[in-house]
């Protein structure tokens, strides 16, 4: 670029010859779309992460108080072999939809985008 221009003054801007109105509003629109995720994205995220902090808070316990002893109920009950290995991939489960699920928002720009 030679010495003393701008790019307002020349065809090789980044704005590609457009105006400095239409530049500022791309600007704009930009930073209007600052967040990917939405409200509802965080809440499916938040819930996801509580029911795994349920699903580890369930499988803890089932030690003896005395290394002699073997309680196996204890160590082998339904809540901790079953329910709680449920509850922690449900809530995988739900944290992986939460990323992926695209906004409600976006989705409608994107379909006018491909009229």
């Amino acid at each position: 670029m030679a010495k003393g221009k701008k790019y307002g003054d020349t065809l090789d801007s980044p704005t590609n010859g457009k105006s400095k109105k239409s530049a500022t509003n791309a600007k704009s629109n930009n930073r209007d779309n600052k967040f990917i995720f939405n409200r509802s994205n965080y809440i499916y995220l938040i819930v996801g992460v509580l029911l795994n902090v349920i699903g580890f808070l369930f499988m803890i316990g089932g030690a003896a108080e005395n290394p002699e002893d073997f309680n196996a109920s204890a160590l082998f009950s339904t809540m901790r072999i079953t329910v709680s290995p449920i509850l922690i991939l449900l809530g995988y489960a739900i944290i992986i939809y939460s990323i992926m699920k695209k906004p409600k928002a976006l989705k409608t720009s994107s379909q006018d985008g491909e009229q």
